[in-house]
């Protein structure tokens, strides 16, 4: 027997129950993977292998220098991306709903959708992920910014120091810098989890017993799609975190000095984190997705769908 897959479009949900609990379920995915996040931009822009080794040794390195607190450096602020997360389901959602006006192919409404919320939620993200980042990289990686803070205790006085050197140094363009390189990063990484998602979902829906759960299918898929666009899109990310927080202003010229000076190796820099952190990150997104989607059906659509 076939099983019979269902996706729950934006028609079908009740919009005050969906955004209540997008909330919460963001805001805990967030919080169990910022550490690796945290490691990643560490490992991407430090020079060879001067603080760090690798994503294990990263960890415990910041955990011993610098206690639990290190992991999360920056995360007040980054929380802000709360807004971006938002506007990213939101404009995800109706784009697929417009394009399914003129296609009904899941991969062409996937793909249009996810690079279309990638370009909406960038520009409201890459000014808190300038801050952020330069935070994350401040304690032991603070010879890998311009920036340096102040003896604070307080979390908002040290973003206050960071956002007031950022703004005398480059103004409020500063806010931007790696905008491109964010874009070029970013809405490729959307535009492939979505389809690459919907794939897996469907290839392992053939291969399981029917009466396999089908958000265990998901969960599944999710991290298998989260692992290829991070990996193709690795480069650009490199690239990104380079511009943003060693204060470059061109990716082209960004990308050259890499290759120059640590080769093709300085391409998969962070990879390992990125995919780690990407894994468990994707596994919650996608369970919390899929079932917030599932409790925000339109009463009177609940008993008419079954997985």
């Amino acid at each position: 027997m076939k099983r019979n897959i269902q996706i729950i479009e934006w028609e079908d949900l009740d919009k005050r129950k969906f955004y209540s609990l997008g909330v919460f379920m963001t805001m805990t995915t967030r919080a169990a993977v910022y550490p690796f996040t945290l490691i990643r931009t560490r490992l991407q822009v430090q020079k060879g292998k001067s603080l760090y080794n690798g994503t294990f040794d990263a960890f415990w390195k910041i955990l011993k220098a610098e206690g639990t607190r290190g992991l999360y450096r920056g995360f007040m602020v980054n929380t802000f991306t709360l807004i971006s997360g938002q506007a990213y389901v939101t404009t995800y959602e109706l784009v697929r709903k417009y394009v399914s006006c003129y296609s009904s192919n899941n991969t062409i409404k996937s793909l249009v959708a996810g690079g279309a919320a990638s370009l909406v939620a960038q520009s409201i993200t890459v000014p808190i992920d300038v801050v952020s980042q330069q935070l994350m990289v401040q304690g032991q990686g603070c010879q890998l910014t311009r920036f340096k803070l102040k003896p604070r205790n307080v979390t908002f006085g040290q973003t206050r120091d960071i956002v007031v050197q950022i703004f005398h140094a480059d103004g409020f363009r500063g806010f931007y810098r790696g905008y491109v390189a964010s874009l070029l990063t970013y809405i490729p990484n959307s535009a492939i989890w979505w389809p690459f998602y919907h794939f897996y979902t469907e290839q392992l829906s053939r291969l399981a017993p029917v009466d396999c759960p089908h958000l265990l299918l998901q969960a599944v898929a999710g991290p298998m799609a989260a692992a290829t666009a991070s990996t193709l899109t690795n480069p650009m990310d490199v690239v990104r975190a380079r511009v943003q927080v060693e204060g470059r202003s061109s990716v082209i010229e960004t990308f050259k000095h890499l290759l120059a000076e640590e080769g093709l190796w300085g391409l998969t820099k962070g990879l390992s984190a990125r995919i780690i952190s990407s894994l468990p990150t994707t596994v919650m997104i996608v369970i919390g997705y899929e079932t917030l989607k599932r409790l925000s059906l339109r009463p009177e659509l609940v008993d008419s769908r079954h997985w």
